[in-house]
């Protein structure tokens, strides 16, 4: 498989030079009509393919929202994408034939930590432009003035993203005094896991576990055992989502309880997950970033979620939205803003423009701070609670999802201990 990918990849780059080639010797005439193509990779298959394919249709509704007011700087916008496959391998590759032989005016970055950090090699040598979705931390080892984040951790990522659970867990009496620290050796869990001592330093709590699992690892139950071992007060895990259904499960089975859990758990925020386990999700404690409350009904939103739910159960894809449709459709509403504000395709000056501007979309004000990351932090903590069987309808209301933090969002109570909630 690996070298399958990499004798791909090997092809990209050699069609890319021909295409190079080419293009120097024919040059093709440009015209006002000529629509500005936008290109990105995007997880249609794969263990991130529930999020990439719900994110793609809120990519695809703007692109018809924005031709239908008449396109951008006068012309219409095509979204030019590929599947890669959730595998972070094929990046280099289609963004070099997404640059080289599409010749896309612009690019964006697609879905999820591990996919972002391989387009940024391509981004800077090119100097473009790349807003990324749901990536944490990703420009902490490039520094580079180009990369904006379309997620809200804040300045410090690594801390935001992991603060709010210790947050809810320090506001309680007694409080917590250890912690097991769980995740993959992958980009994003150890981004995730580091914010996770970090906060727990803060926090003066005794780290009591503090391991990873191979990012390809299927069984966890003898991971939640070791853990179980050391009897922490606090669990945070760092997964991705076929691991976070995994730990899930092991948590049930094994009858472990500690005071709290979750945290960092992509994938339990896709309705498939949600309904798939059900009940065994109360209690679990995690981070996300969007939900149907009144605290969160940003102008537009709403009409935006009613038409994505119209369209879903024939694209196949979550049928609610909640967690990454919006920001899919708000990372383009910052692209778009920026190119208009400018009048500009050029990456320099859209760079510029963006470092110093505020926008405003469906997911509410973003302004960039140091990094490219919102210069202010929202992650919200969720708790699940209440679940009974696995009906969608309990998920499309959010009764069972309540936001525990911060306190400017909270929409529900906090039940604590842990075992408390799975009652």
């Amino acid at each position: 498989m690996l070298h399958h990918l990499l004798s791909r990849s090997i092809g990209f780059l050699a069609l890319a030079a021909v295409a190079a080639l080419t293009t120097i010797a024919a040059p093709a005439p440009a015209t006002a009509a000529e629509p500005i193509r936008i290109g990105l990779g995007i997880s249609l298959t794969g263990p991130l393919a529930a999020n990439g394919k719900s994110a793609l249709l809120a990519m695809k509704i703007w692109e018809e929202d924005i031709n239908a007011k008449g396109g951008l700087a006068g012309r219409p916008v095509t979204l030019v994408y590929y599947d890669d496959q959730s595998n972070p391998s094929t990046v280099p590759g289609i963004y070099t034939k997404l640059l080289d032989i599409d010749k896309v005016d612009l690019i964006m970055g697609g879905y999820a930590t591990n996919m972002l950090a391989p387009a940024m090699p391509i981004a800077i040598r090119k100097k473009k432009v790349l807003i990324g979705l749901f990536g944490v931390a990703v420009n902490s080892a490039f520094n580079y003035p180009g990369y904006f984040a379309m997620i809200p951790d804040g300045p410090d990522p690594k801390a935001a993203f992991a603060k709010g659970f210790f947050d809810a867990a320090m506001a309680q009496n007694p409080k917590p005094q250890t912690i097991a620290i769980v995740g993959a050796d992958a980009e994003f869990s150890l981004n995730a896991m580091e914010g996770a001592r970090i906060n727990a330093k803060a926090a003066g709590l005794k780290i009591v576990y503090d391991k990873t699992y191979p990012p390809a690892n299927t069984e966890f139950a003898s991971i939640i055992r070791a853990i179980q071992a050391t009897n922490p007060d606090l669990v945070f895990i760092g997964s991705y989502p076929l691991d976070s259904v995994g730990m899930v499960r092991a948590v049930n089975e094994a009858g472990f309880k500690p005071k709290m859990i979750g945290g960092g758990m992509v994938g339990l925020q896709a309705t498939v997950f949600k309904t798939q386990l059900g009940p065994l999700l109360n209690g679990f404690v995690n981070y996300d970033f969007w939900l149907p409350v009144k605290t969160m009904e940003f102008p537009g939103v709403l009409e935006f979620i009613k038409k994505y739910q119209a369209r879903a159960p024939a694209e196949g894809v979550d049928p609610l939205g909640y967690y990454i449709a919006p920001w899919g459709y708000a990372y383009l509403q910052v692209l778009a803003q920026a190119v208009e504000a400018t009048k500009s395709l050029d990456d320099s000056k859209l760079i510029d423009y963006i470092h110093g501007a505020t926008f405003t979309t469906i997911v509410g004000d973003v302004k960039f701070g140091r990094e490219g990351e919102w210069a202010q932090p929202r992650v919200l903590e969720v708790q699940f609670q209440n679940i009974k069987g696995n009906s969608i309808d309990q998920f499309k209301n959010v009764s069972v999802q309540a936001i525990v933090a911060p306190a400017k969002y909270q929409s529900g109570q906090f039940i604590y201990p842990y075992a408390d909630a799975v009652k």
